[in-house]
């Protein structure tokens, strides 16, 4: 499916931007490998604040869990954000909450869809993923010197057309079987839509979102309570897989910093800072 509207390169993003620093210095591709590897290497050269490093597709990029994220030319938002908050290593998922609230309220304003997060970096509509952040930290002397927030969004992506033209034969098993699931557990606003929207009208909503929640954030305001608002993960019996641990209870809260609180069968709460969910029927 076609972007409806202007391409995005620098002149049509910086055109009409309402904002005072966040995609003001922006940095384009027609293609790349991973907005976030330009935009940390860009952070580590003294790139400014608020450098927005944005590419109509990627070759290489990921998810979580080194997930392959699928995404041609015309089809997403995938884009990466510097940041230089005064916050301590721990505390920078913060910022990712910044970013996921303001996703889910640009895409709210636009369309009629009901928006919820799934802990710790996914937005999905209905159970399905639309989009995903991926959180990188740059450090010296172990303060934070630097946070790259890249964010991926499928807007105008078919996921059964794309498949057609990945080849059971091109990929190892394991990367086909998570090709072929992609249908069910993702969705694009155009699936969800029936209709295509502009790419470029997305991103000049969403920046300026980014923006006024980030600078609440320097002022002291801490998102936890509105992300856990928006949170569909509590409340539920989940399992937790990260590359230390599986384990199962129930979703009870986050904390600031955005831990999931896990009530295990034994009774004891268990604080978890990373991993992916997946609700279960029972303990």
């Amino acid at each position: 499916m076609q972007d409806p509207d202007e391409s995005l390169n620098a002149e049509n993003i910086k055109r009409n931007l309402a904002t005072c620093y966040v995609g003001q210095n922006v940095v384009c591709f027609a293609s790349t490998d991973s907005t976030n590897r330009v935009a940390k290497e860009l952070a580590r050269n003294g790139a400014a604040e608020g450098t927005l490093v944005i590419a109509d597709s990627q070759t290489g990029g990921r998810g979580r869990l080194n997930r392959q994220w699928l995404a041609p030319a015309g089809s997403s938002l995938l884009m990466s954000v510097i940041f230089r908050p005064q916050l301590t290593p721990l505390q920078t998922m913060r910022v990712t909450m910044v970013c996921s609230l303001a996703i889910a309220d640009a895409i709210e304003e636009l369309t009629a869809l009901r928006v919820q997060l799934k802990w710790p970096n996914d937005i999905v509509i209905g159970g399905r993923k639309l989009a995903g952040i991926l959180c990188e930290l740059g450090l010296q002397a172990n303060q934070l010197d630097f946070v790259v927030v890249g964010m991926g969004v499928n807007v105008n992506l078919d996921f059964q057309d794309e498949l057609q033209q990945y080849p059971a034969d091109n990929a190892p098993d394991t990367a086909q079987a998570s090709l072929r699931s992609l249908p069910a557990r993702s969705t694009s606003l155009s699936q969800e839509l029936g209709q295509p929207l502009a790419r470029l009208h997305l991103l000049h909503t969403l920046l300026p979102r980014i923006e006024r929640r980030y600078d609440r954030l320097k002022a002291g305001w801490i998102p936890n309570d509105e992300w856990k608002q928006r949170l569909e993960t509590l409340h539920h019996v989940v399992t937790v897989t990260s590359d230390q641990q599986r384990i199962t209870g129930q979703a009870e809260d986050v904390d600031a910093d955005g831990a999931l609180l896990l009530r295990l069968p034994d009774g004891s709460v268990t604080r978890i800072l990373a991993g992916d969910v997946t609700l279960r029927t029972s303990v």
